[in-house]
């Protein structure tokens, strides 16, 4: 994917947008854990000089989502077991706080939005793509997230995801999932009947299960 400069772009708007680019397809499990990275690798990927490419991994092992070894080498994070369960536990304690905050805002337009996202990953599912599944099940959440009107609080979730992206990838290849996740329903039905109780435990449920697992 080739990072052109636009018209009357400037060359840190470039350099950002290889930051956002890059930032999305690690969040998303477009690469594998463990995935080594070299700047002239990423250059030439997305048509860019060494300069943007050593910036945005800069920034990316700065938030975890990149790791760099005392050698040099740049790499996805292969998580330990405990460190999943810190992350899990993360989202479980961030995840239903925006839930709850968001609540009073969730609107029967939010919900029939979520309910189309969530029918969307029943057709990733079907097709067996990994990186969509995940890119829909972050939106599922993100859309009501959003009106939590919380920004510090969903930066920081979203930084979680980040460090996930390429370990949910090797997850989902090993769960042999063949619908969407049961609990995105108790999270719309919760919504509907407007209930924060059952909202919050569906929510953290759903973000830490799966992340529990995987640290057995």
């Amino acid at each position: 994917m080739l990072i052109q400069t636009r018209s009357g772009e400037t060359v840190s708007a470039t350099h950002e947008r290889l930051y956002r680019t890059l930032r999305t397809q690690i969040m998303h499990g477009e690469l594998a854990p463990g995935a080594a990275l070299t700047l002239r690798g990423i250059g030439k990927s997305f048509g860019v000089s060494m300069t943007p490419a050593r910036e945005a991994v800069r920034r990316l092992v700065a938030e975890g989502a990149l790791t760099l070894s005392s050698s040099g080498r740049v790499s996805t994070p292969e998580l330990s077991n405990e460190r999943l369960e810190e992350l899990a536990s993360l989202r479980g304690l961030l995840e239903p706080e925006l839930a709850s905050r968001a609540l009073p805002r969730a609107h029967f337009a939010l919900i029939e939005r979520m309910q189309k996202i969530n029918a969307e990953i029943g057709e990733v599912v079907m097709r067996g793509d990994a990186v969509a599944y995940i890119q829909k099940n972050l939106e599922f959440h993100r859309v009501l997230y959003l009106r939590a009107q919380a920004p510090a609080m969903l930066a920081i979730a979203e930084t979680v995801w980040l460090q996930l992206g390429p370990t949910m990838r090797s997850f989902y290849g090993r769960l042999g999932r063949t619908e969407p996740p049961q609990h995105h329903r108790m999270i719309l039905a919760a919504l509907r009947a407007g209930d924060e109780p059952s909202l919050r435990l569906a929510v953290r449920t759903d973000v830490t299960q799966g992340l529990r697992f995987l640290a057995t």
